[in-house]
């Protein structure tokens, strides 16, 4: 499949990998596929983050991430179905951290003993959850008859997933169909 990806696409991915390098974690996952998305420019992905104003509100994206990671990788989503059943995550999440320390949930962080020979030696797999962000945006392409997979199909696939990625680009203005209307403008 990589094959088919274009220059920017690529980029995406070894942007991901850096992004998943400089915070110490073992896995690429979906956070590091939309920060590599930020990262790029004159892309069809970049343009739709301008044109939404995505750009601009970079920071409240990372602040957004840096929450959810706190939370455990919970989506908002998650959030208010567990208030649904009378649990309060808000303080969860505090008595954790209380006990292990600040950001004691956000998962994998540094070297671990299970991380396998891969990890050690520099090469950081996909989580599923990336790897399924990987097929989406070759079945979408595939749905647009593009011959090859570009940003602007892993930005789209970052969308119409579920999860905390989704919900961060649809609480800033782009979701699936605001994306696709400012990177796919109708003829």
């Amino acid at each position: 499949m990589f094959e088919r990806f274009s220059r920017g696409a690529r980029a995406v991915v070894t942007g991901a990998v850096g992004h998943a390098e400089r915070a110490g974690v073992g896995a690429i996952t979906e956070e590091h596929m939309l920060l590599a998305l930020l990262d790029q420019e004159g892309t069809k992905a970049s343009f739709a983050f301008r044109a939404l104003g995505v750009s601009d509100r970079r920071a409240s994206v990372e602040a957004a991430l840096e929450d959810a990671r706190r939370r455990g990788g919970l989506s908002q989503a998650d959030e208010e179905a567990l208030a649904g059943l009378g649990i309060d995550l808000g303080t969860i999440v505090s008595r954790v951290e209380e006990t292990h320390g600040a950001a004691a949930l956000a998962g994998d962080r540094g070297p671990s003993p299970t991380a396998g020979k891969g990890w050690r030696s520099g090469h950081r797999p996909f989580t599923r959850e990336a790897k399924g962000v990987l097929e989406k945006s070759l079945r979408i392409a595939a749905g647009r008859r593009d011959r090859t997979i570009g940003d602007e199909h892993i930005l789209l696939a970052l969308a119409v997933g579920r999860g905390v990625v989704s919900e961060v680009l649809a609480s800033h203005g782009a979701t699936y169909e605001s994306l696709e209307r400012a990177m796919f403008p109708p003829a």
